[in-house]
């Protein structure tokens, strides 16, 4: 996902930054209208802010000689949605990378793309699908936050393969080619991930369901469910 300074040829990087802005003029309105309803959600805010710093500053050496990494944008993508996401992410990815060397800032809108739009994408449309639905609540999360975390790199691959078509096969031969390399770690990180997510959200229905409740990331009746509580939250 940490696509490296320079890598990208500038028109990839213009193209990518074309597509990321509207997404982030749209997230500051949406993250305006969330603080503009409840500004105790601004801790829950800092909170998916801290997350997708941490794990996605997490360099794993990979086999395949390249590294990898958790995004942490679940819990951000359910709970604020993908646009608020977005907006979130493109300040992690800017710190990273002017502190860490993690990405660059001519590839920040490509970077953007795949961590902050598309992957929170899927992972909400996920969330949504399977929210007033029977399906257990831990496994919602799960299920958004793995599949957030794959179409980030699904993402990343899309981007490398138009960048730089194969000799052979041109530019679906290249985007196997990178989604193979990807896979061999990224999926049992992204399936570790959201087991940990899960988790995470056992620990808040646990302490502090009430959050859930008044921002309407899941129903009373589902966290009782969960909770395997009759009572009232």
């Amino acid at each position: 996902m940490h696509i490296m300074e320079g890598f990208l040829p500038w028109q990839w990087c213009l193209i990518w930054w074309i597509i990321a802005l509207p997404c982030l003029i749209y997230g500051l309105y949406q993250l305006k209208k969330v603080l503009a309803a409840d500004r105790e959600a601004l801790p829950l805010l800092g909170v998916t802010g801290g997350f997708i710093f941490i794990l996605s500053s997490l360099k794993l050496p990979s086999v395949t000689g390249s590294c990898s990494h958790p995004t942490g944008t679940g819990l951000s993508a359910i709970s604020f949605g993908p646009w608020v996401t977005s907006v979130i992410c493109a300040i992690v990815l800017l710190f990273q990378s002017l502190f860490l060397a993690h990405g660059g800032l001519s590839v920040l809108g490509a970077n953007i793309v795949s961590m902050g739009i598309v992957g929170p994408l899927a992972g909400y449309t996920v969330y949504r699908l399977l929210r007033d639905t029977s399906v257990n609540m831990y496994f919602t999360v799960f299920l958004a936050t793995a599949l957030a975390d794959m179409f980030t790199y699904a993402t990343t691959s899309l981007e490398l393969a138009l960048a730089y078509p194969a000799e052979s096969g041109g530019f679906v031969g290249s985007f196997v080619l990178f989604m193979g390399i990807f896979a061999i770690t990224q999926v049992p990180l992204a399936i570790v991930e959201g087991i940990v997510l899960a988790l995470v959200f056992k620990y808040i229905v646990a302490l502090k369901p009430d959050i859930l409740i008044r921002l309407r990331i899941f129903s009373e009746d589902k966290i009782n469910s969960a909770r395997g509580d009759a009572g009232a939250v």
